[in-house]
């Protein structure tokens, strides 16, 4: 299994007007729009207990590094790139130039009690 799987989107649609991309139909409780400066690191390898992450491109690059237990890989996604990390893989974003994108998490990131399940890597 990678670490980082690369998805689609459930329907994308072009025309002279631009295009639509329809991300997912269900299943995920919080969405994210992150716009992030070229140069920026975020995560900073940490990783989620409970939630499974999606993540959309509208805009710029992102590489992003993946690691569990032994295991470490890195790709880049770009513009129109949808990716899956499952939950419990450690990851960072370094950001190649300014950045739009989507993040959609199966479970919230802030549970009732006012703790967040992110796990940071010691």
């Amino acid at each position: 299994m990678p670490l980082i799987e690369k998805l689609t989107p459930d329907f994308v649609f072009d025309d002279e007007r631009g295009t639509l991309a329809q991300l997912v139909h269900s299943g995920y409780e919080q969405v994210n729009a992150v716009f992030t400066k070229k140069g920026a690191v975020r995560g900073n390898m940490h990783c989620h207990k409970n939630s499974n992450e999606v993540f959309y491109i509208i805009s710029g690059s992102v590489d992003v590094t993946a690691r569990l237990d032994e295991a470490e890989e890195t790709a880049r996604f770009e513009s129109g790139d949808m990716f899956l990390i499952r939950n419990n893989i450690m990851h960072t974003f370094v950001y190649n130039e300014d950045t739009y994108l989507v993040a959609l998490y199966d479970r919230r990131i802030e549970n009732e009690d006012g703790t967040k399940d992110i796990i940071s890597a010691q």
